[in-house]
C-alpha cells in the first residue's frame, strides 16, 4: 500500500510499502522460533482499514491545532489525518473533531513544559454496529468550551454516541488517566462480535481487529473442547466476550476482572444476550484461586503483555484444570509462561498464531494446554 505518511517517518505502523504476503511469512518465522511446532499463522485477505479505534495525539502548529502520531522513535507528532489501516468513518469523526476543536482556539498540551490542554483523541467504533465514542484526552482538569465541542460534534457526527472528557496528567506513556466525566451522551456503546452483543466503554479493552479476533476466539473456543460437564474460568475477561462464548457450551462460567468499568460492560452484555450460566466477579483472579472457591475444569486465560503473574499459575497450578486456552498477545511472554505450566504437568497440545495487526511486529495466538491425565487430552 502507498501511505503518504510512512515516507515522513510515521510510527503508527512498519512496513506499509510492502507485500502483505512477504510480512506474513516473517512473522510466521518468528513465531515458529519460539514454536517451531506452531500452526500455521492465520492472516488477513484485505488487511486494510482493520482498526476500529483510532488514536491521535495533538500538537500546535505554526498557524493551527493538529492532531497525528509520533514519529518512530520519538515523541515528535507528525501530522496524519488519514491512516490506510483505521476504519475510514472514524478518521473521518477525528478530523471533524479536530477542526471543532482548532476552531476554539484550543492549544496542544506541552509535555515538556506541562502548559497547554489536549494530548490526545480517542475514536472508537463498532464494527458491526457503527456506534462510535470520542474521548479527548487533557493534560490537566481544564477543557474550556468542552460542553460546546462535545454539543457541535454529535451535531455533527449523529453516530457518535457519547464524548468523553479524561484527564492524564501522569509523565508516563500512558494514553488515558483515571479520571473521567461525560461530555455528551453516554460513556457506553454497542458492539457485535460472534453473534454476541458486546458492551464498550471509553475505556474499555477491545480487539481492535474484530475480523481477525473473531477467528482467534472461535479458534480459542474450538481448542477447549467444552461440554456442560465443564466449570469454566474466564481469567482477564475483560468485557466477557470469550466467557459468554463458553457459555454456550459450558455448564457455568465464571468471568473474573480487575477493572470495575470492564465487569459492569460484561454483565450488563450477559443480560442483554440473555445468557444465565455466567457470573462476572470484579477481582484478582489469583486471590479468587486461592481462596479455594475455584473448581474449574477448563481455564481460559488472556493476560496483558506482561503475560501471566507468577501467583494466577501457581493458582491454576494448584486447582488442576483439565484444559487450558491462553489467548496471548505477547509471543515471548506466551512461552515464558508455557514452559512453567509444562513444567507442572501440562502438555502443550496446539498454538496457532493470527495476525491481529497486520502492517506491525505484534502477533496474537491461541494455545491448548492439558494435563496428561485428561481423558480427552
Amino acid at each position: 500500500m502507498n501511505c503518504p505518511f510512512a515516507a515522513k517517518g510515521c510510527g503508527g505502523c512498519s512496513g506499509i510499502a510492502e507485500k502483505y504476503g512477504d510480512l506474513l511469512k516473517e512473522k510466521n518465522a518468528a513465531f515458529k522460533r519460539l514454536f517451531p511446532l506452531a500452526q500455521p499463522i492465520v492472516g488477513m485477505q484485505e488487511p486494510q482499514r482493520y482498526r476500529n479505534k483510532v488514536l491521535r495525539s495533538f500538537a500546535n502548529g505554526k498557524t493551527s491545532l493538529y492532531h497525528g502520531m509520533y514519529r518512530a522513535g520519538t515523541h515528535q507528532i507528525i501530522s496524519v489525518n488519514r491512516c490506510l489501516l483505521e476504519n475510514q468513518r472514524a478518521n473521518e469523526i477525528a478530523n471533524i473533531a479536530l477542526d471543532i476543536l482548532a476552531g476554539m482556539g484550543i492549544s496542544a498540551y506541552r509535555e515538556d513544559f506541562h502548559r497547554g490542554i489536549l494530548r490526545h483523541m480517542q475514536v472508537r467504533r463498532g464494527h458491526a454496529s457503527g456506534q462510535a465514542l470520542v474521548t479527548v484526552i487533557t493534560g490537566g482538569e481544564e477543557f474550556r468550551g468542552g460542553k460546546e465541542f462535545a454539543s457541535a460534534l454529535t451535531e455533527r457526527c449523529p453516530d457518535v454516541r457519547g464524548v468523553i472528557h479524561n484527564i492524564n496528567p501522569r509523565g508516563d506513556s500512558a494514553v488515558m488517566g483515571f479520571q473521567s466525566h461525560v461530555l455528551a451522551g453516554r460513556d457506553e456503546i454497542w458492539d457485535t462480535m460472534s453473534g454476541l452483543d458486546v458492551c464498550l466503554t471509553s475505556r474499555s479493552f477491545y480487539q481492535v481487529n474484530t475480523i481477525q479476533a473473531e477467528k482467534l476466539y472461535r479458534r480459542a473456543i474450538d481448542l477447549a473442547r467444552l461440554s456442560p460437564a465443564d466449570a469454566v474460568l474466564d481469567a482477564y475477561c475483560g468485557v466477557g466476550l470469550i466467557g459468554m462464548l463458553a457459555a454456550k457450551q459450558a455448564g457455568r462460567v465464571t468471568g473474573i476482572e480487575l477493572g470495575s468499568d470492564a465487569v459492569r460492560c460484561a454483565r450488563k452484555a450477559a443480560r442483554r444476550n440473555q445468557i444465565t450460566n455466567i457470573d462476572f466477579i470484579c477481582g484478582d483472579t489469583a486471590q479468587a484461586l486461592k481462596s479455594g472457591g475455584l473448581r474449574p475444569s477448563v481455564v481460559f486465560m488472556d493476560p496483558p503483555r506482561a503475560g501471566c503473574s507468577q501467583a494466577f499459575l501457581d493458582g491454576v497450578i494448584a486447582c488442576a484444570p483439565a484444559r487450558l486456552v491462553y489467548i496471548s498477545c505477547n509471543p515471548s511472554t506466551l512461552r515464558r509462561d508455557v514452559d512453567i505450566l509444562q513444567k507442572s504437568g501440562y502438555h502443550l497440545d496446539v498454538v496457532q498464531p493470527f495476525d491481529l495487526f497486520p502492517y506491525t511486529a505484534h502477533v496474537e495466538a491461541a494455545a491448548l494446554l492439558s494435563r496428561r491425565e485428561d481423558p480427552r487430552a
